[in-house]
């Protein structure tokens, strides 16, 4: 949350609050196939998301800006940034994704945050010595 003190017409501030200040969203998710071995590129996944929000949302949700950001075909686990005004389409079509070239699969969203820093820490995995 952020605050921005703005002078009125009659010369007084106003505090103004902005519950989400932040343009974009960043999504960590991991891709989760039947067959361990299928390997996808970041082109090959982001045609795979565009055709879900197809699916669900039609052109409209096909036209939907999202970045693929950073992504590592080994995990199968990408960043992928949206406009915050996408985030809940794109989640939704995510979540819906069931198959994948005839075999089943999964989307499992790891971490959001409108901050890109936040992602790169998870304290849930951390390994202490």
């Amino acid at each position: 949350m952020s605050s921005v003190d703005k002078k009125d017409e009659s010369g007084v501030y106003q505090r103004v609050v902005l519950k989400n200040a932040s343009p974009y969203h960043y999504m960590n998710v991991c891709l989760e196939l039947e067959d361990e071995s299928t390997r996808l590129s970041a082109v090959e996944l982001k045609q795979f998301i565009i055709t879900g929000l197809k699916s669900l949302h039609g052109e409209v949700g096909a036209a939907l800006p999202f970045d693929v950001l950073k992504y590592d075909e080994d995990k199968r686990t990408a960043f992928l940034r949206v406009y915050s005004r996408g985030l809940v389409k794109l989640w939704c079509s995510l979540t819906l994704l069931g198959s994948y070239q005839n075999q089943a699969c999964a989307f499992r969203v790891l971490q959001v945050s409108p901050f890109l820093l936040a992602l790169t820490g998870n304290s849930r995995a951390l390994q202490l010595d």
